[in-house]
């Protein structure tokens, strides 16, 4: 009896200068199978190549779907590549292909594993097509990240001006040279952020969203810039829990039987510059509300660990973000839903 070809999926694991690629079919009595497997150069003369062998291994009767995991910034080159060209992609967050991939009996993980994950998870799923972000996305993102470069690198020069001014004796002409640095660092982040503001100001849709989302507790309005930046406008956010995952403030435990309990903590495997413009907000909003600092001396009670219960209204408070941005409402103090009254989540 001869099969019938329903489905054809390209999965690639993206590098930096390569791209791992497994091709796979689906036939009519749901059976996958993979039938290729090849490595490109990430780069305008690899993509080529890559669709070249693609169109000729497969059939061109039945529609071919790329999917990419999302890996940094070095997926972006192929994916406008792809999209350019006509072919329909899929943009995969890396948690959905982790998740996936324990289920699998794959016992080891290697970039052409992984890149047969994507492949079948492509094959067993529906995904959506992806659709390229909004200029002002990636400009607003190239300078979010620009600045906290800058304030990283200040941060280190104010230390080193401290220590040398608690020295004995310290050199007036390093002193001098350390504030020159601190002070050109200062005018360059407040070039970063005027230009910023410039072109929230020139968009409308993305001016209302930032004012909507910071009306949240804590949250100013470059930490809603920087959210917004650093998920493309919530393009591959389904959930907040897909959310949470994306940013790394999803929950592992190690637990087997009674004898072997492993501390519970945030993976980190997810996009540490949204984690990291979560901080101040959070801080400010345990300071200055009394639901969040309620929250906070309620999980310190449980266990104890103060930046534990950071870490838990930093995740309670991008999740409020995203909510406030996908129903286009300011906060309102006066509102508590039931998921909230429900729960702050034991870290």
């Amino acid at each position: 009896m001869n099969r019938r070809i329903v489905k054809q999926v390209v999965g690639i694991d993206v590098a930096q200068k390569e791209l791992v690629v497994t091709l796979g079919r689906m036939y009519d009595d749901w059976t996958p199978e993979l039938c290729g497997h090849k490595v490109f150069a990430n780069s305008a003369k690899g993509f080529g190549l890559l669709v070249g062998w693609v169109g000729k291994v497969l059939k061109d009767a039945v529609g071919v779907r790329y999917v990419v995991e999302a890996t940094g910034v070095y997926h972006e080159g192929f994916s406008y590549y792809l999209d350019d060209n006509g072919f329909e992609v899929s943009v995969i967050v890396p948690s959905k292909i982790s998740n996936y991939h324990r289920t699998l009996e794959v016992k080891t993980v290697t970039d052409k594993t992984s890149s047969e994950t994507i492949a079948l998870f492509g094959l067993e799923r529906k995904l959506d097509c992806w659709r390229r972000p909004k200029v002002i996305f990636k400009q607003l993102r190239q300078l979010v990240r620009e600045r906290q470069q800058i304030v990283e690198t200040r941060t280190i020069a104010k230390n080193q001006l401290h220590a040398e001014q608690s020295g004995y004796e310290p050199n007036k002409s390093s002193l001098a040279r350390i504030k020159q640095q601190i002070n050109f660092f200062n005018k360059q982040e407040l070039a970063i952020k005027q230009e910023i503001a410039e072109l929230v100001k020139g968009d409308e849709e993305v001016k209302h969203s930032i004012a909507v989302m910071s009306s949240a507790p804590g949250v100013g309005s470059l930490t809603a810039t920087t959210a917004l930046a650093e998920t493309n406008g919530f393009e591959l956010v389904r959930n907040k829990r897909q959310l949470s995952s994306y940013a790394g403030f999803d929950v592992r435990e190690k637990q087997s039987g009674t004898s072997v309990r492993g501390k519970t903590r945030i993976s980190k495997k997810g996009n540490k510059q949204l984690r990291r413009a979560m901080h101040l907000p959070a801080l400010a909003a345990i300071r200055s509300n009394d639901r969040y600092k309620a929250m906070f001396v309620r999980l310190v009670s449980q266990h104890g660990i103060k930046m534990k219960a950071v870490v838990a209204v930093q995740r309670k408070l991008l999740e409020l973000m995203y909510v406030l941005y996908k129903t286009n409402k300011a906060y309102d103090p006066d509102y508590v839903s039931c998921s909230e009254l429900a729960g702050c989540l034991v870290m």
